[in-house]
Parts: C-alpha cells; structure tokens; sequence
C-alpha cells in the first residue's frame, strides 16, 4: 500500500498536480462565459466534466514535456531530481501515462458533444507540441499561450456546441497573458 502511494503521489508530482489550478480559472471562465451568455442551464455534470478534460489535457501535456525533457533534466543539477531523470519514474511509463490521459481527455470530449469530440486532437497536438518548438523556436512560449488559451475557448464550445467571438478575445487575452509572463519568467 505505502509504494502504491509513492507512485501516485510520484506522478502527481511528475505533472505538478498542484500547479492543475492554474489553468482552471481561464476554463470556469469560458463554462460560466457560455451558461450566462447563452442563457444555458448551469450543469454540474458538463462543469466536472470540463475539469476532467483540463485534468487530463494538463497530465499529458506536462508528462509529454517531462519526456522530452529528460536528457537536459539530467544534465542540470535543478532538476536532475525529477523523477525521469531520478529515475523514480522510467520514461516509458510515463509515455504509457501521456497515453492514458490523452485517450481519457479525448472519451471525456466525447460525453461533451460532437464539436469538442472533433476539436480534442487538435487541442493534444498543440499542447503536446510545446515541449517540441522549445527546441527549434524562441516563438515557444506563444505555443505555450495558445495551449492555454484553449481553454476558455473549449469551455465555451463544451456548453454551446458552437464557436462564438466573445470566448476568442478570452482567449486572445490568455494567449498574450500568458506568453509574456514566460517570457518574462
């Protein structure tokens, strides 16, 4: 029992489970955007819903960003204590991890409606792709903003079924938020 807490409590560091909140807000604000907008019943169901996705959406973006990671997080004495390059976690288990939370984020977009169905593998390329122009573009935290700035953007096509101009200047709005504070980060 005490290694079965280990290893989960290992994976929610992996991903920095904790850090989940961060993207929350910008996905409430697209759910509660598109209920008061819309004049849409609020759901509890479609609200956990929407949070599963995040939560799924984030393990695979930050286990993928771990992975690809790994070699410079062994080399660099801040973070050769991560758990790929510690070896608490091997690298293939957390690409099976990246694989079960992708495929849960995609079924989860499923019980949602046909739209966010048909968007998810959009919303996986680019978040996983982040971890990838790290290594080819300075123009890597705008990806990084755009991953994030999907949310408000899903949350509203999750409740209305539907693309609307308002969720996009959300959206626009976390995109450049979100990209100059890595920036300057």
């Amino acid at each position: 029992m005490n290694k079965l807490l280990a290893s989960i409590r290992d994976y929610l560091s992996l991903v920095k489970f904790s850090h989940t909140v961060f993207a929350m807000p910008f996905a409430i604000i697209g759910f509660s955007l598109a209920t008061y907008q819309d004049e849409q019943h609020f759901s509890l169901k479609l609200l956990l819903l929407i949070i599963l996705c995040m939560v799924f959406a984030r393990n695979s973006a930050m286990a993928f960003n771990r992975i690809s990671d790994k070699k410079f997080d062994a080399l660099n004495p801040r973070t050769a204590s991560r758990e790929i390059p510690s070896g608490k976690i091997n690298a293939k288990a957390a690409a099976v991890f990246v694989l079960i939370n992708a495929i849960l984020f995609i079924i989860t977009t499923g019980f949602i409606n046909r739209l966010t169905l048909f968007l998810s593998p959009v919303a996986l390329f680019i978040i996983l792709g982040y971890s990838l122009t790290k290594r080819i573009t300075l123009l890597c935290h705008f990806v990084l903003g755009l991953g994030l700035s999907l949310a408000p953007l899903g949350s509203y096509i999750s409740v209305t079924g539907k693309f609307d101009i308002i969720p996009v200047i959300y959206s626009f709005i976390v995109l450049t938020w979100v990209s100059g504070f890595d920036i300057i980060y």
